[in-house]
């Protein structure tokens, strides 16, 4: 009875990992998932969000300059 168990308990410990890496793997498993979360992260480009996203961009270039340029002009002042 206990090299059964033991061989069972052995057989255990090999296929569980085996098992879950195997699963984990499959593409068609995670693949709604996946594609889910894609697009929720990385939303398709319209030329509103893009619009938006280059005003942004400018909005802080325009702020990081003026703060810019408030720094070197305190700096010039002392």
């Amino acid at each position: 009875m206990g090299v059964k168990l033991e061989i069972f308990k052995m057989m255990f410990y090999v296929s569980f990992p085996v098992t879950i890496f195997w699963i984990s793997n499959q593409p068609d498993y995670f693949e709604e998932y996946v594609l889910k979360k894609k697009r929720e992260i990385l939303p398709p480009n319209e030329a509103h969000q893009r619009k938006e996203l280059e005003d942004f961009k400018e909005r802080m270039r325009v702020r990081k300059e003026q703060r810019l340029l408030k720094q070197i002009s305190m700096e010039s002042e002392n």
